[in-house]
Parts: C-alpha cells; structure tokens; sequence
C-alpha cells in the first residue's frame, strides 16, 4: 500500500502571512505586523475585500452600458459627418470584409469585459455562500482572470487604433467621444476589482467576518 498524502502546513500554522504588496512571506512576529520590506500592513484576509470588490465591479457594470451606447468618435469627411459605437464599428468593419480587425474589437470591448463581470461575479457568490466545491476550478479561474487583467488595456487601445485607421487627413477629421471615456473607466474598475479580490478566501470553509 503506498504511503499516505502528507498535508503541508498551513501560513497560519507556521505562524506567516503574505505581504500584499510586495508577495513577501513575512514572519507575525515582525513589531506591529508590518512587511519588513516595504512597511505594509499585514493581514490575515484583504480587509473588506468582498464589499469593495461587489463595488467596483457594480460601478463598472453600469458604466459598461454608456460605453456601448454612446459613440466613441465622430467622423466629419467631404461626404457628411456620423458618429460611431463600438458595437456599430464591429458591424461596419465585419460588413466591409475586415472580419480580423472587426474579431479582435468584439473580444476586446465585450468578451473581456463581460468574461470579468461573469467570473468576478461567480467567485464573489461562491465565497459569499461558502462553497467548498470545486475550489482549485475557482482558483484557476481567478488566476485567468488576472492573466486577462494584464491585458486589459487592449480594450482602449484597439479603440484609439481603430480611430487611427480611419484618419482621411485634409479630407476629413475624427474626434472621440464620451463613450470612449466611459469604455476607459470601465477597464481601470474591472482591474481595481479583481485586484481587491482576495483568492483566499476560496479556500475557507466560511465566509469570513471581515
């Protein structure tokens, strides 16, 4: 028969916590509980990381509808003048036939936005009601999306690209509009969000009273 699995000790049970700020495993025996490598705060949790990451992702939940709504540029051309949404710069581009350029927008301003709303929304519930299933899948989850969180910014930066492309230079002119701004909000919150997120707290058996 083969020998038993060996369960490693816990943070808790060598007396350790992880610096936030620095990822630096730090002794609790450290004066006042600070990093000793950059002076931040210990904690046993992210302090209120449920509330603040419920309010981050609602602030861009409802920003995310402006951004999609209001248009993101305006173009003035010797044939008149239109405005122009991201979903509507999707439909123009598939329609011209420039389906990569019109894949690569609709990935960036609704699959990675709304990816983030799904699974940041999934893991707060979860947590909140201390699930005990499927715990690695959920940190699995989280650590995608962090990877999608390093490259959030493609979202504004297709939308400035897009508004390069369409540049006609003394025949016409572009401007951007309110809705680009919105869109912009939208990424830095969602990035905020998950950033409060604490993954530990996947892996306790209750919601912890922060």
């Amino acid at each position: 028969m083969g020998e038993a699995a060996v369960t490693p000790p816990s943070a808790e049970a060598l007396n350790l916590r992880l610096c936030h700020c620095c990822q630096l495993a730090c002794s609790l025996e450290q004066p006042h509980r600070v990093c000793p490598r950059c002076g931040t705060t210990l904690h046993d949790r992210k302090p209120n990381a449920i509330p603040r990451t419920w309010a981050l992702m609602l602030a861009a939940l409802v920003l995310y509808l402006p951004a999609n709504i209001l248009p993101i540029m305006h173009t003035s051309t010797l044939y008149g003048e239109s405005s122009t949404t991201i979903l509507g710069s999707v439909v123009t581009l598939w329609q011209g036939g420039a389906w990569d350029i019109a894949l690569i927008i609709f990935i960036a301003s609704v699959g990675v936005p709304v990816t983030k709303f799904l699974v940041l929304g999934l893991l707060l519930v979860t947590v909140q009601r201390g699930s005990v299933r499927s715990r690695r899948e959920r940190t699995v989850l989280y650590r995608a999306l962090e990877l999608i969180g390093y490259w959030s910014m493609l979202d504004v930066f297709v939308a400035a690209l897009l508004a390069s492309l369409v540049q006609f230079g003394v025949l016409g002119a572009i401007e951007p509009r309110l809705g680009i701004l919105f869109f912009g909000l939208v990424v830095v919150l969602t990035m905020l969000a998950t950033l409060s997120f604490d993954p530990r707290l996947i892996w306790d058996t209750e919601p912890r009273n922060e």
